[in-house]
């Protein structure tokens, strides 16, 4: 009981090659789609891991100059010491 006209081996092979193209389709898409995501993957995390380095060496940096201007203060031992010095300097270059 077929509602149509009887289809061939011919047709029937046809359709086998759609479906063969379709899923390659697919495949390729999956593989282009993977591939793209992928080198954006990358160029967002090589972005990332330059910003860390930047930011860890901005902060080393500003907390040396937090340790050297403090070791520096007024009243700090190392003040004293370079206050003193400056003296005997001057008091030998009368």
């Amino acid at each position: 009981m077929e509602c149509g006209p009887a289809r061939g081996r011919a047709d029937w092979e046809a359709d086998m090659g759609k479906a063969v193209a379709w899923a390659l389709a697919m495949v390729a898409g999956v593989i282009v789609v993977g591939w793209v995501a992928v080198a954006l993957l990358h160029a967002l995390i090589g972005g990332l891991s330059y910003l860390i380095v930047g930011a860890v060496v901005i902060g080393g940096g500003v907390w040396l100059y937090g340790r050297a201007k403090r070791s520096l203060a007024p009243g700090t031992r190392t003040q004293r010491r370079i206050e003193a010095a400056t003296r005997t300097y001057r008091m030998r270059n009368r």
